[in-house]
């Protein structure tokens, strides 16, 4: 993590090559500034309604009417909310009405949430008051669409009618 400082140690004179070098190599590394501060969260109105797929790496904050696939880093839908689609991050908080299929590595649903759908998580906490219709999975990457480790059973080969035989 520290290094020793070259203060006090022999080199090469100034001006030479090799301190020119030194000098290009310190000079075009960037030097580890302050950290790029996250930006807000996008927020959907409550009197927005979309039509259409949202995709972001980014938060969103839905609190209006959406019906289509939401995909995020955090998903917060407000209490007056509702999604008709797919809703796909790394967290999820449901506060409002969801109708669809819910996929998270944390899942939360608060006492207001209402979903209609199967949720797949890592970890789920659900509220004294919370109404959810639907089935729970767990599995280890819930943000993978191919479904854990189920193998999908294996269809007999098709038979191929027999030639017809000449005349």
């Amino acid at each position: 993590m520290f290094s020793k400082s070259k203060i006090n140690e022999p080199g090469p004179e100034k001006g030479t090559e090799a301190d020119k070098d030194e000098k290009a190599t310190t000079m075009s590394d960037p030097s580890p500034s302050t950290p790029k501060a996250k930006p807000p969260a996008s927020v959907l109105s409550a009197d927005l309604q979309i039509t259409g797929n949202i995709k972001t790496t980014g938060d969103v904050n839905i609190e209006g009417n959406v019906e289509g696939d939401i995909r995020a880093h955090l998903l917060t839908v407000g209490e007056g909310a509702t999604v008709k689609g797919e809703c796909i991050a790394d967290d999820v908080v449901v506060n409002g009405r969801v109708v669809g299929k819910v996929r998270g590595l944390k899942v939360r649903l608060t006492s207001t949430a209402r979903v209609e759908g199967d949720i797949i998580h890592k970890t789920i906490a659900i509220e004294s008051g919370a109404h959810f219709e639907g089935s729970v999975q767990r599995q280890e990457d819930p943000l993978n669409n191919k479904g854990g480790s189920v193998k999908p059973a294996s269809t007999p080969p098709t038979q191929q009618p027999a030639p017809a035989a000449k005349s």
